[in-house]
């Protein structure tokens, strides 16, 4: 009996270790597998990029994801200082490194373009520049002989559409009488691209203008004076090239080599260089009624001349400093502001009417003119009753795309195409 239960252990014993056995033989088999698979995935990856690395790897941009529908900036108020571009505590942390190293004795490290020397990269962006805001002018000149541009003779509101809207939002001079309707008239190149005029400078490190010596200088304007500056030398308007840094001691200059006299500004507005450069003057008179086949094309040019303008003067003004009124729209482009006393917004007697400077920005240097989208340029005149489902654009970008351009994808939220507009007695039962 003792030997039957010692065989039956004995089995037993040998049966469990085979079966742990094989169990451990099957793990190490799956993990044995489960390696060999990854080192498989892992080696023909490894071979894969090898083998590709050979060729340069394609340029895959990211696509943009914009939302489905965006609301405008808003309207800034007129009795508020407009906020910095830049955070209030990295101007004060500047200013505190620049106070700390004169204090040490040391002068200001300068980089071009702020120590008066060209920068090379940005010339060719400059040129290109002006040479879309040629073309921008132009193809708005020609496009306003097929797209009729509306502009309120008491204030500064702009429609483009084959008539004027019908939303009771004027608050001008009369508009008490006339129910707040605006009083349509016919609009200019300049109701369309907001003329932004600025100083031309010989020489951007030179004396600062004074209210006195104001008339001294010709007002050109701000895109053309940036590109000026930034190297492009234009006929009647000279600028000072310097081979020599300027040196700076915290705020105050104390080697600009020499200051030098400055030219006699234009007489003329026709002059050669702002007849194709200034908003201002007949430019639908200068430019004859386009073919029906052109009309899509030349939009097309001029929308994409407007964003190249947008995307060129934002490139420039990362490097060359522009600036702005805190509290009106004048700009001035150079590293100080001027100080002609010509500010009449909030609170000017406290200032004596001087401006009140910090960094510009690109809309405040090519505004957009933000005006009613309509989509559908041959139906009704908009009405206020339905204004919460209309749709906004810049005035370049709605007067091209009403001529047969293609909208940019970043314009169509704010345009909101993806509405549909109900019927003025379906509007209390819209959500």
């Amino acid at each position: 009996m003792a030997s039957v239960s010692l065989s039956f252990s004995v089995s037993l014993t040998t049966r469990l270790g085979v079966e742990r056995t094989t169990t451990q033989k099957q793990t190490h088999s799956t993990c044995r597998n489960q390696w060999l698979h990854l080192n498989v995935l892992t080696t023909s990856r490894t071979f894969l990029c090898v083998s590709e690395g050979l060729r340069p790897d394609p340029v895959v941009k990211k696509q943009e994801v914009y939302p489905q529908n965006v609301d405008l900036p808003p309207i800034l108020p007129k009795n508020k200082k407009k906020p910095y571009p830049i955070p209030l505590k990295k101007i004060q942390q500047a200013a505190r490194a620049d106070k700390k190293i004169a204090e040490m004795g040391k002068e200001k490290p300068l980089k071009p373009p702020k120590n008066g020397i060209l920068v090379p990269d940005l010339i060719p962006v400059a040129y290109d520049v002006l040479e879309a805001w040629k073309i921008l002018i132009k193809g708005l000149g020609q496009l306003l002989h097929v797209v009729p541009v509306y502009g309120c003779s008491d204030c500064s509101e702009v429609h483009v559409g084959q008539t004027g809207h019908n939303i009771q939002d004027c608050h001008g001079p009369g508009s008490q009488k006339r129910r707040s309707f605006h009083s349509w008239v016919k609009g200019s190149i300049n109701d369309v691209l907001l003329p932004v005029e600025s100083y031309h400078l010989y020489d951007p490190f030179g004396r600062r203008i004074k209210h006195e010596t104001r008339f001294d200088y010709d007002r050109i304007p701000a895109v053309v004076e940036l590109c000026i500056q930034a190297g492009v030398d234009l006929p009647g308007y000279p600028s000072r090239r310097r081979n020599e840094p300027i040196r700076m001691f915290g705020k105050k200059v104390i080697d600009r080599g020499g200051f030098v006299e400055e030219p006699k500004p234009c007489q003329s507005r026709d002059s050669y260089p702002l007849m194709e450069l200034d908003t201002f003057g007949d430019h639908v008179m200068r430019f004859s009624p386009l073919a029906a086949s052109d009309v899509s094309k030349i939009a097309q040019e001029t929308l994409n001349a407007y964003e190249k303008v947008r995307w060129g003067v934002r490139k420039l003004m990362r490097k060359y400093p522009v600036k702005a009124c805190g509290y009106c729209s004048e700009v001035h482009v150079g590293p100080w502001g001027h100080n002609a006393k010509l500010c009449g917004a909030f609170k000017h007697q406290w200032r004596d009417g001087k401006h009140g400077w910090q960094d510009a920005t690109v809309d405040e240097v090519v505004p957009p003119n933000y005006v009613w989208h309509v989509q559908d340029p041959k139906g009704p005149p908009l009405i206020g009753l339905l204004k919460q489902f209309y749709g906004k654009a810049p005035a370049v970008v709605e007067m091209c795309m009403h001529a047969g351009a293609e909208v940019p994808d970043k314009y169509k939220p704010m345009m909101r195409l993806d509405i549909v507009v109900p019927a003025s007695d379906e509007a209390r039962l819209a959500a």
